[in-house]
């Protein structure tokens, strides 16, 4: 049997152990696909697209949008900001167009399958504290 790494002692304290992540095999498919998409839907992601970009994330997003506001003010332009929250519209997209929409953008046709089987008959709850 294998133990966690210890960082330092006492060993006695579980808060002294590096964490293991323990992963399934189906889990890692699902890392290599999305790692083939990145890599394919690079080149028609634009430069200002921040979510779901490596080396980016909202606080990128956050910065830029505030030297941008900045620097207009700073130079006597007017800044007008309208805020949209499109998170339920995700909720209700149809995997049927983002399948086709991905095999648009030329996926290859197993990357496009993998998705499918992967979406097919698939559901996500949030469980808190046993409770969703």
């Amino acid at each position: 049997m294998s133990y966690p790494p210890v960082k330092k002692d006492p060993r006695e304290d579980p808060g002294n152990y590096s964490p293991i992540s323990l992963t399934s095999v189906p889990e890692n498919g699902m890392r290599f696909l999305l790692e083939t998409i990145a890599s394919q839907m690079e080149q028609l992601i634009g430069k200002s697209q921040h979510g779901f970009t490596k080396g980016k994330s909202c606080m990128t997003n956050v910065i830029t949008f505030n030297n941008k506001v900045t620097l207009s003010v700073d130079l006597g332009r007017a800044v007008d900001v309208v805020y949209l929250d499109f998170s339920k519209a995700f909720n209700t997209d149809s995997h049927r167009l983002l399948l086709d929409k991905l095999a648009r953008y030329r996926l290859d046709r197993l990357s496009v399958r993998s998705e499918r089987n992967w979406l097919t008959g698939c559901t996500q709850r949030v469980v808190i504290s046993g409770f969703y």
